[in-house]
């Protein structure tokens, strides 16, 4: 027997008390005080109501069907019932709503119109969906980040680039031509190599004439294919030239369903709405994009893009981690007062605050050099050497941030029926995706091997401030003096990137004018290089106001 009094439910053994409501139901943009100022200092101010418009989305209906979508995985129908192959992914409603929503309010196509602040606010477009369900992210991220390299082959780029940004999501299963929309994929690792994608075994022959822009048959394996349900693919195969780049489309250009066999679909940590697979090519149609031998090249456009959406997915998880954290702790009693207001605890959610918009003030002066780099060479340097430094540390950042917010809910934090799991089991992901830690880092070395300028830019965005801080000012002399040794720099090159990254936060914070925020990370990242365990900051940190910058503003509820 129970009944309910005064909002409370009241058992035959005992009254249900001290439970925190849960967040939802809420503006995730207008209710966010550091998003809406970053969005404005980086340009895109004016698409503050269609930000506003999709927060309220995002709070209510996109939390909602995330669950939903996330509890209902993706099905794979190699055949059908008459023992034909149809290699078809079955999805519930629930995620099908969640593409339609993304895709219908430009998250693959805003950028791409050339408006100025566009890729700005599709950015903080992305860092509002990924916050309540972050697997319909891939397909999105994928179909956005497609654009730059099909460009490099115009005949192609004329048929499918307006099916990419009609902003319409069509999950119909029949040829492109007869969609109102479409969403593209990647297909580039194999068993053997994983990251080393030159010792990629698949080869590519031609049809007729060989070169750009031709067409080809594939023929081998991808041990990762991820979105195996979209329209085409970019996938990396071996020609006479060397390994090359090719558009892979699910249907072949006479109408019939190309060669693509989806052998199994990944059963991942997390991630679980979106389909991963295998699938392996027999004779599959394509067409070469770039040059031939120049595939590696050619998908980095792709690849670039994407990592910038690994850093927006891991800033957007980890905002929604502390809003958890922040809103569970505020209602939550222990010990004769709030959880919030235990001095520790105090300590804990000001340090997961600061880490966040460290995260999402980077993320957001890296959307805005991508913005810029098409004109402006300076940007364009900078933009090279940040993204993997981002992509590096904020992705890694975000678990660790991720399992603190989940102790911070205590039990609640381990039980599914609370979105904190998901988002720790969304968090390994975008460190992994794209090139893991070593890679990235790898990367780092590399431009700033061959274009030393990249360091330059670097050095810039950075001296300005470098006269006021020792900390910053022993960074750089730090990181030259690594670089400089030959011999062991790779051995050190991941010490030498989160130096790299925590520098750029500072300035970053410095710059955007959040005074309480700026000065408790310089003083836990740089001087007193902290950091490793969060609830370290010093006592010179003004917590208050942290907090009251991070703390969801809920009296702007969505009805």
């Amino acid at each position: 027997m129970s009944n309910m009094r005064s909002g409370k439910a009241v058992l035959s053994t005992h009254e249900v008390l001290n439970q925190p409501e849960p967040l939802e139901n809420y503006n995730a943009y207008t209710s966010d005080q550091a998003l809406q100022e970053a969005v404005a200092r980086e340009g895109a101010d004016s698409y503050e109501q269609r930000l506003a418009d999709y927060g309220a989305i995002a709070g209510s209906e996109i939390l909602r069907l995330g669950f939903e979508a996330n509890t209902h995985k993706p099905v794979l129908k190699t055949h059908d019932r008459y023992g034909h192959r149809i290699d078809q992914v079955e999805f519930h409603p629930s995620y099908h709503r969640l593409m339609e929503l993304g895709l219908n309010h430009g998250l693959a196509s805003l950028t791409w119109g050339g408006e100025p602040g566009a890729r700005v606010a599709r950015s903080a477009l992305m860092y509002l969906h990924n916050q309540f369900e972050a697997g319909t992210m891939c397909p999105i991220t994928m179909t956005h980040a497609v654009i730059p390299s099909l460009r490099l082959q115009p005949e192609v780029a004329e048929q499918w680039e307006p099916r990419v940004l009609s902003g319409r999501y069509d999950p119909s299963f029949r040829p492109a031509t007869d969609k109102t929309g479409v969403t593209l994929g990647m297909a580039m690792t194999e068993k053997q190599g994983g990251s080393d994608v030159r010792s990629n075994t698949t080869r590519a022959l031609p049809l007729e004439k060989s070169g750009s822009g031709q067409a080809y048959e594939l023929i081998g394996h991808k041990w990762f294919c991820s979105a195996p349900m979209s329209d085409a693919f970019l996938s990396l195969a071996q020609t006479d030239e060397g390994l090359s780049c090719f558009l892979v489309p699910r249907w072949r250009p006479d109408g019939n369903l190309n060669a693509i066999h989806i052998q199994r679909l990944k059963d991942k940590l997390g991630n679980q709405s979106n389909a991963s697979s295998e699938i392996e090519y027999h004779g599959a149609w394509a067409q070469m994009i770039g040059e031939p031998g120049r595939g590696v090249a050619t998908i980095i456009r792709m690849v670039s893009e994407t990592r910038l959406d690994c850093v927006i997915g891991s800033a957007s998880l980890m905002r929604q981690a502390v809003c958890q954290a922040i809103v569970h702790c505020d209602q939550r009693e222990a010990f004769g007062n709030h959880l919030s207001n235990q001095p520790l605890m105090t300590n804990v959610l000001a340090d997961l605050a600061v880490e966040s918009e460290a995260a999402l003030v980077l993320m957001m002066r890296l959307a805005r050099l991508f913005e810029r780099s098409a004109g402006d060479e300076q940007a364009e340097l900078l933009a090279r050497v940040l993204t993997p430094i981002a992509k590096y540390w904020v992705c890694k950042r975000t678990v660790h941030l991720a399992n603190e917010a989940q102790e911070c809910l205590g039990g609640a934090g381990y039980v599914e029926e609370f979105i904190v799991p998901r988002i720790y089991r969304e968090a390994p992901v975008n460190a992994i995706w794209e090139g893991s830690g070593n890679i990235q880092c790898l990367d780092v070395l590399r431009a700033i091997g061959r274009e030393p300028r990249c360091l330059d830019a670097l050095t810039e965005a950075l001296q300005p401030h470098a006269g006021a801080s020792p900390e910053l000012a022993a960074i750089l002399d730090s990181v030259r003096a690594d670089l400089g040794d030959e011999g062991q720099v790779q051995y050190r090159a991941r010490r030498l990137v989160e130096r790299l990254a925590v520098a750029m936060q500072a300035v970053t914070l410095i710059e955007s004018g959040s005074s309480a925020v700026a000065e408790a990370f310089v003083a836990s990242r740089l001087r007193h290089d902290g950091g490793l365990m969060f609830g370290t900051l010093p006592d010179s940190v003004d917590t208050s106001a942290i907090l009251d910058r991070a703390r969801p503003v809920l009296d702007r509820m969505v009805g």
